[in-house]
């Protein structure tokens, strides 16, 4: 069914369906959203995914839920342009995703009972697995519901979880330990060899092994970078602060003194490492 201005009125949701509308309405519309399709528009949704992650990793909860605004108003866009095309619908949307979640939590809603944490990983997977034989998939592996589209660290948490699913991951800590020495061994090599090719392959195996030891500690990869970035950059501003304080330019500076000023930074900072 399609909406207008008028079911303003029902609701904020259905509001901002009728702004949606509005603007992309082919007489009285903005020019720029009515020439938008589902592939111009994918970059800003997967943008505002991030700004969101970035208002809750700076604890800023207004931000947070103007980016939470911001993505919802990226489904609306994405759920109007296919009620266009006659393909779905936002409520075709939002029933789709209830039933999913309904229907993956089925020790919520139904009676399953799970002895632990591992069981119920076991048959969220088996629930996805069936959803996708339902739509004509042939399950020819653990890794044909990971996304190619997902972030680079994040496909590779889901690939490692998937394996270790049955079985397929390091017994013992250390083992992991051993693994990211191996690695950087190997990427020495490459480096020594000045093989470009092979210096990337192997940075992607230290990133890989790297990234299987955060999952191993239930460690986001990703926001541990983010998190390191985050000091990083605090400490770098203070050195240029301190820099221009002491009437440095840090460019003409020894790596010496450069790094001794970071240090004050860490110092100032009250920050140890």
């Amino acid at each position: 069914m399609s909406r207008n201005e008028n079911s303003a009125g029902s609701g904020l949701v259905e509001r901002l369906l009728a702004i949606m509308a509005r603007l992309r309405d082919p007489e009285h519309g903005c020019p720029w959203d009515l020439e938008q399709t589902f592939y111009s528009i994918a970059p800003y949704t997967v943008e505002e995914a991030h700004e969101v992650a970035d208002a809750i990793e700076r604890g800023n909860f207004d931000d947070l839920r103007e980016e939470l605004g911001d993505l919802l108003f990226q489904v609306v866009f994405h759920a109007r342009m296919a009620e266009e095309k006659g393909l779905f619908d936002f409520d075709s949307v939002a029933q789709a995703i209830c039933e999913k979640m309904v229907r993956r939590h089925p020790h919520v809603f139904g009676d399953r009972h799970y002895a632990d944490s591992r069981e119920r990983a076991a048959d969220w997977e088996a629930i996805k697995a069936a959803e996708r034989a339902d739509r004509g998939h042939r399950g020819e592996s653990l890794f044909d519901g990971v996304s190619r589209g997902l972030p680079a660290l994040t496909r590779a948490v889901k690939l490692q979880a998937l394996a270790a699913s049955v079985g397929f991951d390091w017994p013992q800590v250390e083992q992991m330990f051993d693994k990211l020495d191996e690695e950087a061994g190997e990427l020495r090599q490459a480096i020594g060899n000045r093989d470009r090719d092979n210096i990337e392959e192997e940075i992607g195996d230290l990133y890989f092994a790297l990234t299987n030891l955060a999952r191993r500690f239930d460690v986001d990869p990703d926001q541990a970078l983010r998190r390191c970035n985050r000091k990083f950059e605090r400490r770098f501003r203070l050195m240029e602060k301190l820099a221009r304080q002491k009437n440095l330019d840090l460019a003409t500076l020894t790596h010496d003194a450069l790094e001794s000023l970071y240090i004050e930074a860490k110092r100032r900072l009250g920050e140890a490492d």
